[in-house]
């Protein structure tokens, strides 16, 4: 049976900039994303196509469900809460990017309710990692990156996965969940020898990995050691991320991207900038929430 049940399917019409950080919350069956640099946090509603937005007045790098109508967003250079119900943004921590032209990026939580999320700099190798911890401590868990990006764990939560989007490379890691920490950092995919970068990810049931490819036109999927197994063609140029989502978490909802894009590109992506779902015969992992 083909993992894939039909080809990615346009589900609204958002013409985002920079959509990205899709999650699935169980709870309200409702599809959470950002557009970054429209300052944009979304709600999708599949079962009616029902989307709204808050301006959060700033960019916004990631978000993660924490609760009963609340998220927690990486915004530029500091953490808040977002109230889902009114909108209202609430201040967490700040945080000192000691380098200009830094800001956060891609994230999402662990499964025992860390926040996990990473930072890009115009700054050579000076992209880091970070996580904020249940008891609101803020902790460094890697340096010397590009772009810190699509981040996940295996299904028995042994191995972390970290993108550094400039260096072509997906890292895995070996994670001690109770700790929180991570050790033996490999190179688990290496994509140095294509024209585009690896961007945000997921992890299926089976183990493996769904990276959506910037400037690729594609998503592929990775067996549990980094092999290809599979791509899946986009119709757009820029695919930035996906997540598994719906009651069997069977739905791939993918968000793209139309920044810095020519005329002649979004004639040939016309669609760049929407959000795509694709249904699978592989089950996702489900989305964890934040339990600060």
């Amino acid at each position: 049976m083909s993992v894939i049940q039909n080809s990615p399917q346009n589900i609204l019409t958002a013409r985002a900039r920079l959509g990205e950080g899709p999650c699935w919350n169980s709870e309200e069956q409702r599809l959470y994303w950002v557009d970054i640099y429209n300052h944009r946090v979304h709600q999708f509603n599949p079962a009616t196509g029902d989307n709204q937005f808050f301006d959060v007045g700033e960019v916004v790098g990631c978000i993660a469900p924490a609760g009963t109508d609340r998220l927690i967003m990486a915004l530029r250079d500091r953490l808040a809460f977002l109230n889902t119900q009114n909108g209202e943004v609430t201040p967490i921590i700040e945080i000192d990017h000691t380098y200009p032209a830094t800001r956060f990026n891609d994230g999402k939580c662990d499964a025992m309710g860390r926040f996990w999320f990473g930072s890009v700099s115009a700054n050579e190798e000076c992209a880091r990692l970070y996580h904020y911890d249940l008891d609101g401590t803020l902790n460094v868990m890697e340096t010397g990156l590009t772009i810190s990006n699509g981040l996940g764990w295996s299904p028995d939560q042994k191995t972390f996965y970290l993108t550094d989007s400039r260096r072509k490379t997906i890292y895995a890691y070996d994670f001690d969940g109770a700790s929180g920490e991570l050790s033996n950092r490999r190179v688990l995919i290496n994509l140095m020898a294509e024209s585009f970068e690896p961007d945000g990810l997921t992890v299926d049931q089976e183990g493996c990995l769904w990276s959506a490819m910037w400037d690729g036109w594609c998503i592929i999927r990775f067996d549990p050691v980094g092999k290809e197994m599979m791509r899946v063609p986009m119709p757009v140029q820029r695919p930035t991320c996906c997540t598994f989502g719906n009651n069997d978490l069977k739905t791939l909802y993918i968000t793209t991207a139309s920044i810095g894009l020519g005329e002649a590109e979004i004639q040939a992506g016309f669609y760049s900038g929407d959000l795509f779902s694709l249904p699978t015969a592989v089950p996702g992992l489900p989305t964890y929430y934040f339990k600060g």
